[in-house]
Parts: C-alpha cells; sequence; structure tokens
C-alpha cells in the first residue's frame, strides 16, 4: 500500500475543508494511513497531520516495535511523565504555528480527545472523516482483492457453519463451528459470529446463545472476520428442514429486494437509489414495517465504515466503492430473514465479492 501517498492525499482533503491538523489514534483510521497499528491501550498515541509534515506520539513500552514499522519522528513519553510534553515537541516540530481546527479521528477514545484539546485550548475540534472517509470509500484494486480474499474466508466459514447444524445444537456451537472455520482458513481475527434460530431470527443483531435448534426453525447466520486487515461481511439464512411456506415468501421478497438493490447500485445513480429500490419490493409486499435498518454500510478496513446506504443518502455512487447490499424483514415472534452482499462498483455495475448462492441452505432435521 501507498501509505506516503495517502497522506498526502489527506493533506490535500484538509486543506479543502480547511483543517490544520489531523489526528489519529490507534484504530482503521491508522491502519489506513501508516500501515501500523500500536496495542490500542489507555495510553494516548496520535499521528499528527499537517500541510508540511507528520509526528507520532507514542509511549516508551510501545516505542521501539513502533520504531520497526513508522518512520516518522516520534515523540516518546514515559508512563511516569504522561502525554503532554511530547505534544508540545511534537507540535514545536511541526511548526510551532497554533492549529485552529483539529479533525480527530472518530472512534477515537473520550480520554484521547480530551487529553488533546488541552494540549491545543483554541482549536475547535471535527470528526476525521471529514478527510478520511472520502479516501477511504473509494478503494484501490489492491484493497478489493484483499476483501475478495476475506470473503472465500466467510464463504468457508458459512458451509462449515451449515455442516455443524443438527437438531439439539446450539447457536452457540454453530458459531464456534463458523469461527473455527475463519481460523483454520488463516484470518487474523473472527469478528461476530451471530447465528439466530427460529424466533430469535426476527432480531436484527440477535447475539448467539444457548437455544438449541428444533426441527421447522428458520436460522439467519452473519458471520465476519478479517485477512490481512480486511474484512468480511456476510449473512445467509437456513432452514432445519423443508421451509414453511412464509418462510419461503419471505425469503422470495427478501432476494428480490437484493436483486433490486444490486441493479440499482451503479456509477452515476446516488446511494438513496440503492437504500430505495429494495425498500420498494419490500413496501410493495406488504413487509415495509418488517424492514426496520438502512440497506448497507461501507466494509473495508471496518466492518461498518463510510457510505451508509440509506433512503435519504444523495452522495453519488463512485467507482471503486465497497459496501452492502442487506435487506431483511424481520416479523416478531415468528422468524425473520437477512440476506447480504457486499458489493464493489466497478464501471458496469455491482459485482459480488461472495461466490456463495441466496437460497435458503436446507438442513435434514431427521
Amino acid at each position: 500500500m501507498e501509505y506516503a501517498a495517502r497522506q498526502q492525499a489527506a493533506r490535500r482533503l484538509m486543506g479543502d475543508q480547511h483543517i490544520d491538523l489531523l489526528a489519529v489514534a490507534p484504530s482503521d483510521d491508522l491502519q489506513y494511513l501508516l500501515g501500523y497499528v500500536p496495542h490500542p491501550d489507555e495510553r494516548p498515541c496520535y499521528l499528527l497531520l499537517d500541510s508540511g509534515g507528520a509526528a507520532f506520539v507514542v509511549p516508551s513500552l510501545n516505542a521501539t516495535e513502533a520504531a520497526a514499522h513508522v518512520t516518522l519522528p516520534a515523540f516518546v513519553y514515559t508512563d511516569a511523565e504522561g502525554p503532554a510534553n511530547a505534544l508540545t515537541a511534537a507540535a514545536r516540530a511541526l511548526g510551532g504555528k497554533a492549529p485552529r481546527r483539529i479533525a480527530v479521528s472518530d472512534t477515537m477514545r473520550a480520554d484521547f480527545v480530551l487529553t488533546l484539546q488541552a494540549a491545543y485550548p483554541d482549536a475547535r475540534l471535527g470528526l476525521g472523516s471529514l478527510v478520511l472517509a472520502p479516501l477511504r470509500m473509494r478503494k484501490s484494486a489492491e484493497e478489493i482483492e484483499l476483501l475478495k480474499r476475506s470473503a472465500r474466508h466467510a464463504d468457508q466459514a458459512m458451509r462449515d457453519a451449515w455442516a455443524a447444524f443438527r437438531v439439539g445444537a446450539t447457536e452457540r456451537e454453530i458459531g464456534e463451528a463458523a469461527a473455527a472455520s475463519f481460523r483454520r482458513s488463516g484470518s487474523e481475527e473472527v469478528s461476530f459470529t451471530q447465528v439466530a434460530s427460529g424466533p430469535n431470527s426476527a432480531f436484527p443483531h440477535h447475539h448467539s446463545g444457548d437455544r438449541k435448534l428444533r426441527p421447522g426453525d428458520a436460522v439467519t447466520l452473519d458471520l465476519g472476520g478479517r485477512l490481512e486487515k480486511y474484512a468480511s461481511d456476510l449473512t445467509r439464512t437456513a432452514s432445519m428442514g423443508k421451509p414453511a411456506a412464509r418462510h419461503l415468501e419471505v425469503h422470495r421478497t427478501v432476494e428480490a429486494a437484493v436483486v433490486a438493490g444490486m441493479e440499482a447500485a451503479r456509477p452515476g445513480g446516488l446511494l438513496k437509489d440503492v437504500d430505495l429500490a429494495a425498500r420498494g419490493v419490500i413496501e410493495r409486499a406488504g413487509f415495509g414495517q418488517y424492514f426496520v435498518h438502512r440497506v448497507g454500510h461501507g466494509l473495508g478496513l471496518s466492518v461498518h465504515e463510510l457510505p451508509s446506504v440509506t433512503h435519504l443518502n444523495t452522495q453519488p455512487i463512485e467507482e471503486g466503492m465497497v459496501f452492502s447490499v442487506e435487506p431483511g424483514i424481520y416479523l416478531p415472534g415468528e422468524f425473520g430473514v437477512r440476506l447480504e452482499e457486499i458489493v464493489h462498483i466497478a464501471r458496469d455495475g455491482a459485482r459480488r465479492v461472495s461466490e456463495l448462492p441466496r437460497d435458503i441452505h436446507l438442513i435434514s432435521a431427521g
């Protein structure tokens, strides 16, 4: 990855936004700009970027390791000292001019923000996504290839989760089978393995629990991991035995909504068009009140990142964007169905990164 080029692109956007200083703590934003994230804990750590240079403020216990990855000027402090003097020294190295506007990474810890604010008391703070989101939203060809490779691991984890299905197995056991698959494939992180069975599948963000699978259950599986720092996110549905007619009806509706959303996801359109296309299918089928979330979110280094694909987002769709198309119908007390495709936007439209079909996966309940 061309990290120096990314930092320079960030500087150009800082100028456009009249931002004097960008401060990034350990996060996916730091990974994007540096290619390295030291161990995150309560000790403040910052990449400071201004129009003319950069500095790295780092606690002493991480300084030696960081030096092997970061070639920027480092300003080191000990636990006893705290970061105030290191921040002052970094400010002098960056030119000493007091910044009027500082953008901080969106997920920065509150105590890190307050420490930074104390160092620059006259500055106005804003969100780093003003600078970083436009960069991170448009993926390079290399990033898209990494996302495709990460998706292969999620595909296999879904297959291995299905293989673990049996009457009497718990949601947690199925999730553990998926997690083990990610690790066997070589993913360095298992982000989530949400298994929602029967009425639990009507909860969009159900946490896998001790409910045992029963004949006739509709089951939703939402799985994700990270490979070489890039995320995967995949949702499919299964049935313990022959699916009920209502399950088939809802699945057909959600499938049609996925297709409509992906067809609307093309350069020159608007992000809201994707949401409205999928939502329209569900509303016309009479299930509109049971589709309770946006149709999609960006994916890259983070599982959830910009853009947010909602019916109000008028941002143009651009080549290189990567986001989910994941409509769902959730019937309280009955079941839910969500199908999720991650798509990258090519010149001719949306291309999905998963190779798995979206059919209801049938599990023998005998």
